[in-house]
């Protein structure tokens, strides 16, 4: 039940990700910064994406994804419509993944060591969760405060 949870929260905020960078007006400004906000939108979405990528899709469902977290923030310019299409695979990763994955998972030790310390996938999870909402409250400040 937890796990069907979580799945359906990062659905929700994915698709939220989705419309945020989809309402931008210029696709010039979702790379835009400010000396108060030093990540564009653009380089948060693809954090966000390779992130999910890497410790959902990667870890626990053998996609093979290979992260390049330092061109997370260092592209620039990719077209709108190529971001849209990495948040839809990314949907796609999350549901296969984590389909048919019963709660015992989320007591299990995550099997890659990410912090100081072992944590369970449980805890994993979670984090990724609160990740995503935080960085999608960033966008969304980005595109009211930028694309204007």
């Amino acid at each position: 039940m937890v796990i069907e949870i979580l799945k359906a929260f990062y659905i929700r905020d994915l698709k939220k990700l989705r419309q945020e960078i989809s309402l931008y007006r210029s696709e010039k400004t979702i790379w835009l910064t400010s000396k108060e906000i030093a990540n564009s939108a653009g380089n948060l979405c693809l954090h966000l994406v390779g992130n999910l990528n890497t410790f959902i899709g990667t870890v626990m469902g053998n996609t093979g994804y290979v992260r390049h977290r330092d061109a997370e923030f260092s592209l620039k310019d990719v077209p709108k419509d190529e971001l849209l299409k990495k948040i839809d695979d990314t949907i796609v990763v999350i549901e296969k993944t984590l389909a048919g994955k019963n709660d015992e998972l989320l007591a299990k030790e995550y099997p890659v060591l990410v912090f100081e310390k072992k944590t369970s996938t449980g805890e994993m999870l979670i984090h990724l969760s609160t990740h995503l909402s935080y960085h999608l409250g960033q966008v969304n400040y980005h595109r009211r405060l930028l694309d204007n």
